[in-house]
């Protein structure tokens, strides 16, 4: 005589509950929800909202709108941690400093790796484009270019193109990204 095989995944009993933990035995195998917590139940009724009711709980916690362009999901998201942090506790204080730390090294790199060179006034900047050479002439407060006032270099380079580039690229006055790391690595 064999043992009974009482492997929950292979074979399913009818009728009683569901030897596989989370899951009813009714047979539409939804997890059950005995045990929600208040914080829970007001996360899960969050998708139940509408639009405007969402806004309205961003106001109250916040004390401001929400960002224009905000979407829903993304309300949604913002709403739910905010809840979770009221419940649990938000990021301890070492954290937040230890975050703050480096929010501050990653901006100062940013500002340090700044690869943008600005001319001195009255440089003359010449771009070869299919067969014709573009002189640009700096000013204190922008270019000059055909006789006319630009503030940008990048509507200069719209213009002789009629694409989009960035005017400081197509003048050359930045250097690429795998210069600069070539350039790093040779220090």
């Amino acid at each position: 005589m064999t043992a009974p095989i009482n492997n929950a995944s292979a074979r399913q009993r009818t009728g009683g509950p569901s030897p596989v933990l989370g899951r009813r035995g009714d047979g539409n195998g939804r997890a059950g929800r005995p045990h929600l917590t208040k914080v829970e139940v007001e996360i899960a009724e969050l998708t139940e909202r509408s639009t405007s009711d969402l806004r309205l709980a961003w106001r109250r916690l916040h004390r401001t709108d929400p960002p224009l362009g905000l979407s829903r999901d993304l309300l949604i998201r913002a709403l739910t941690q905010q809840l979770q942090e009221r419940a649990h506790g938000g990021g301890s204080p070492a954290l937040r400093r230890r975050l703050q730390a480096l929010a501050g090294k990653f901006e100062k790199a940013r500002a340090s790796s700044d690869l943008g060179i600005m001319p001195k006034t009255g440089t003359t900047l010449l771009r070869q484009w299919r067969g014709y050479t573009h002189t640009v002439l700096v000013c204190a407060d922008g270019f000059e270019y055909q006789g006319q006032h630009y503030r940008s270099l990048t509507v200069i380079a719209q213009r002789i193109t009629g694409a989009h580039w960035s005017g400081p690229r197509f003048f050359g006055l930045t250097k690429r990204a795998g210069a600069v790391v070539g350039a790093e690595a040779g220090r």
